[in-house]
């Protein structure tokens, strides 16, 4: 059995976030699919490091990784896929594509699960809490009952 590693950056540049779309294969029903940067580690990087290489190798976007969101894993055939998500802070939305992406978008938090079709990766993406409504705002604007202690 083969081990690999994927790393996903979620790119987030002020309130939008860098989707991108990739072709897949002309015999399933929708081949071109958009979905977050992503791509395997290679030996002796960290996941942050790897994350930021991939995220400027496949868009030209310079990121910084904020925090780990979530992890994921399937395995097919013999290789068994372990994946790591990463929020990035962008330094720019300038996007210069590689050739393996077909199309680029900064798509508000409010649009990605309209954009991105993969339903487990919105799944991901929800309970990582980057498409709540829930802030930490909110907590001036909630009345909060404390019962008293004896």
């Amino acid at each position: 059995m083969k081990f690999r590693i994927l790393v996903k950056g979620i790119v987030q540049y002020k309130d939008n976030f860098l989707a991108v779309e990739r072709w897949y294969d002309d015999r399933i029903f929708e081949p071109y699919q958009w979905e977050f940067i992503d791509g395997e580690m290679e030996f002796g990087e960290t996941p942050e490091k790897a994350v930021e290489r991939i995220v400027e190798e496949k868009t030209g976007v310079p990121v910084q990784v904020d925090k780990p969101l979530y992890t994921w894993g399937f395995t097919a055939g013999e290789i068994c896929t372990t994946g790591i998500a990463f929020l990035c802070d962008a330094q720019t939305d300038h996007v210069i594509l590689s050739e393996e992406l077909h199309d680029s978008k900064w798509v508000a938090k409010d649009e990605i699960g309209k954009v991105i079709t993969n339903q487990a990766v919105v799944r991901d993406i929800e309970k990582a809490g980057l498409l709540n409504s829930f802030d930490l705002d909110d907590f001036g604007k909630v009345d909060l009952f404390i019962e008293p202690m004896d």
